[in-house]
This record gives C-alpha cells, sequence and structure tokens, in this order.
C-alpha cells in the first residue's frame, strides 16, 4: 500500500467517523438536532457533486438548482407510484437528475467561461419558470407536490403494506426516516435520527466515489481541462466527453441531494430551483476549498450552521446579551449588529465570504493547511538539536 493510498484510506476513515458521531460531536455547539444534520448531509452530497464539475474541470455552473428540483420531485412521484421505500426514490432520482444533466450539458458544453455560465442559469430559470407554472398537473405549481391518502403506491399495495387514516412517511424496511432517539450524554440531549443516519451513509459512500474519481486517470484528465484546455485540443484530443461525463456526474449527485431532501420530508417545490440555490452551492465549494476533497462539505456545514443560528438571533436577544454594558453603548452597538441577524444573516455571510475569498483564497482547506504546516514547522524548529563540536585532537 503506497503513502497516497494509506492517506486517503485515512482520511475516509476520519470523514466516515466524523459524520457518523456528528450528532455527539455538534450537540455542544447547539447544531445537534435532525433538521439541521439532515442538512448538513443532504447539501454536503450536493457541494461534492458540484465540486467535481468546477473544482476539476473549471466550468462554473449556475444551473444545478435544476438538477436538485428534478431529484425532489422524482422522489415524491416515486413515493405516490410505487413506494414509501426511499430506496427506489434515490435510485430513480439519481437516474433523472443524471438524465436531464446530460441534456443540458450535451447543449451548455459547446461553450466554455462565462458562456457557458449563462446557458446553465438560463436552463436552470426555465426549468423553474415551467415546474412554477407550465407542468402544474407534474409539479402542482406554487403549492408544490404532495403525498395524498388516495396515491396507489404500486409496490406497497402488492406487498400489503397499509398505513391507515395518517399521511405516510418514507420508510426503509419498517424503519421511519423520522424516527428519532434520544439520550443524555455529558450534560446534553443527543438526538439520534434514522433519516439523518441515511443521508450520512450516502454522504460517505458519495465522498469514496468523490475520491475515486479526484485519484483516477479521468480525474487527472478533468485537471488537465481545467489547467489548459486549448491545449489539450491542439494535441487533437476531443476533451468534450470528458466534460459532459463530469457534468453528468455532477448531476446525479445533485439528484440524490434533492432525492434525499424528498426523503427526509416528502415535498418538492419549485423554489428548489431557483438560482439562489445555484448560487448557494457555489460559495459553499468556493468557501470550503475548490478542487479539494474535504473543502465543500465543510463549506456546506458553514452556511447552514450560519443561516440556522444567526437567523435565529433578534434584537432582544442582543439587547439581553450586551446588558452588562451602559446603555448609551449598549444601543448603538445592538442596532448595528441586528442588521447582521435574524433576516439580515445574510450580510453575516457575505462579510465572512469577503473576508475568506481575499485572506483565503484557497478556502477553509487553506487555513486548515496554514495551521497545520505552522504547527509540523514549530514541531520540526523543536526536535532539532545543535551539533556537538567535536574535540580538539591532542
Amino acid at each position: 500500500m503506497t503513502t497516497s493510498t494509506k492517506t486517503d484510506t485515512l482520511l475516509l476513515w476520519v470523514f466516515a467517523l466524523a459524520t457518523l458521531f456528528g450528532p455527539i460531536i455538534l450537540a455542544p455547539f447547539g447544531a445537534g438536532y435532525p433538521d439541521l444534520l439532515q442538512k448538513f448531509a443532504i447539501f454536503g452530497i450536493f457541494a461534492i457533486g458540484f465540486n467535481l464539475l468546477f473544482g476539476l474541470t473549471g466550468y462554473l455552473s449556475f444551473g444545478h438548482a435544476a438538477f436538485l428540483g428534478v431529484g425532489s420531485y422524482t422522489a415524491v412521484w416515486s413515493f405516490k407510484l410505487l413506494s414509501m421505500n426511499p430506496i427506489p426514490a434515490i435510485i430513480l432520482a439519481t437516474l433523472l437528475g443524471g438524465l436531464f444533466a446530460l441534456v443540458i450539458g450535451f447543449i451548455t458544453l459547446r461553450r466554455a467561461g462565462i458562456y457557458f455560465s449563462i446557458l446553465t442559469l438560463a436552463f436552470a430559470q426555465m426549468s423553474y419558470n415551467l415546474a412554477y407554472s407550465v407542468l402544474t398537473p407534474i409539479t402542482n405549481g406554487e403549492t408544490g407536490l404532495q403525498l395524498d391518502q388516495a396515491d396507489p403506491r404500486l409496490l406497497d399495495t402488492a406487498f400489503g403494506i397499509e398505513y391507515g387514516a395518517a399521511l405516510p412517511v418514507s420508510s426503509l424496511f419498517g424503519l421511519d426516516m423520522n424516527q428519532t432517539w434520544t439520550w443524555d450524554f455529558m450534560g446534553w440531549e443527543i438526538q439520534l435520527n434514522a433519516g439523518f443516519y441515511v443521508c450520512a451513509v450516502v454522504l460517505i459512500l458519495c465522498f469514496w466515489i468523490a475520491m475515486r474519481i479526484f485519484r483516477s486517470p479521468f480525474g487527472m484528465m478533468l485537471k488537465a481541462v481545467k489547467s489548459n484546455q486549448n491545449r489539450m485540443n491542439y494535441t487533437g484530443l476531443n476533451t468534450r466527453p470528458y466534460t459532459l461525463a463530469a457534468f453528468v456526474i455532477s448531476g446525479c449527485y445533485a439528484g440524490l441531494a434533492g432525492g434525499l431532501m424528498a426523503v427526509t420530508d416528502p415535498l418538492a417545490g419549485a423554489e428548489r430551483m431557483q438560482w439562489t440555490a445555484s448560487g448557494e452551492v457555489v460559495l459553499m465549494t468556493i468557501l470550503g476549498g475548490t478542487g479539494t476533497l474535504l473543502g465543500p462539505v465543510l463549506g456546506a456545514g458553514a452556511i447552514k450552521y450560519m443561516e440556522q443560528i444567526f437567523s435565529a438571533f433578534n434584537k432582544p436577544e442582543l439587547l439581553d446579551f450586551f446588558s452588562f454594558l451602559p446603555t448609551a453603548i449598549a444601543e448603538p452597538l445592538v442596532s448595528v449588529l441586528a442588521l447582521f441577524v435574524g433576516e439580515g444573516w445574510h450580510l453575516t455571510l457575505g462579510v465572512m465570504f469577503m473576508l475568506i475569498v481575499i485572506f483565503l483564497p484557497g478556502g477553509l482547506m487553506e487555513g486548515f493547511n496554514r495551521i497545520l504546516g505552522l504547527f509540523n514547522r514549530r514541531r520540526g524548529a523543536a526536535g532539532k538539536h545543535p551539533a556537538k563540536t567535536p574535540a580538539a585532537a591532542e
């Protein structure tokens, strides 16, 4: 086993353990509840897939929300027509997301640079408007696609599975995705949610696949496309099949993430296909570190954590927090800070994103690497001992 293989194996194990023990690790930071943990995992998958396109090939897509929405709609239709088991929904969402990406990528990849980005944005907005107002028999328009007691669910009916008068929830062979086990650990309430662990296992699998792509000859070819695509074309190599394959794989990841959204909350709406969702995954990838394995997951976690934490603050809570200050100082200070919390949490995200882009162009991963490099240099300096001076010959 080579050093690189050992490093990748260690990274995979650390990532898997950190993901599976996420409810315990994040509980002290107020991020250990199921809804937020599910978002960490789902948007981590979304960002990993986007990074396979943007991080490896340099093609910046502003249309990935379209594949996310297609995955959500496909999963809900799977629940309505086939079964409440999430496995068929996840498989179909991934396949439909990839198929839709194949169609869009075949057209948009005829251009590169800003023209490619604008084309993907145009397709995403067309998809959003189709879902919102044109394909209402399929998407249910602005209300969103929801489950109904009268849905046929052919596979469940064939196996004699009944759900009674209540609306069904997604269930993995009898294990409901909303089932949560709670226990106390060192004074913190730990919530272990079935839906999160399904998402966590899929996230680990997606991370492993991305790692294999990064280290494969195919991944090296994609990096070469990013480095100098024109030079590769001049040598007679057709790069378009490689970029199209990366686009389709990225679309599969987005469709999978959309399907998991429906698994944890069986509802699909057109808002998941808006351009803001496409922009959000771009921010996640750049914030964490473009072209890195862990960066997109860290970026997704950071943005979703900030969204939940900073949006929960309001002006009275800030006044209570700064109550130790004189009123003449506290009120102006709170008036300024209140602009960056609650509904204005995007301002905080904007400031953080600006600082990272200016001082850490490589994202959070660059910051971690700098800290690790500084630690290694200090440890190396501490391990050095001055050489002994040889005794003079008599």
